[in-house]
């Protein structure tokens, strides 16, 4: 597809808002499919070494 002009492009023939919005809510999913699993186990890693320590005392 060819734009005249940016403004075209963000636009995008009248559906720019939807497409836009549709463009940030998959880039947020995709960035928490990423981040979320990382920060879980990260948290279960210090609740297992909390738990060892515990149980070595």
């Amino acid at each position: 597809m060819h734009f005249e002009s940016l403004a075209s492009f963000i636009e995008m023939g009248g559906h720019g808002l939807y497409v836009w919005i549709c463009y940030a809510i998959a880039t947020v999913i995709i960035s928490l499919n990423f981040i979320v699993p990382i920060v879980t186990k990260d948290r279960i890693l210090k609740d297992i070494e909390r738990q060892i320590r515990r149980e070595q005392k």
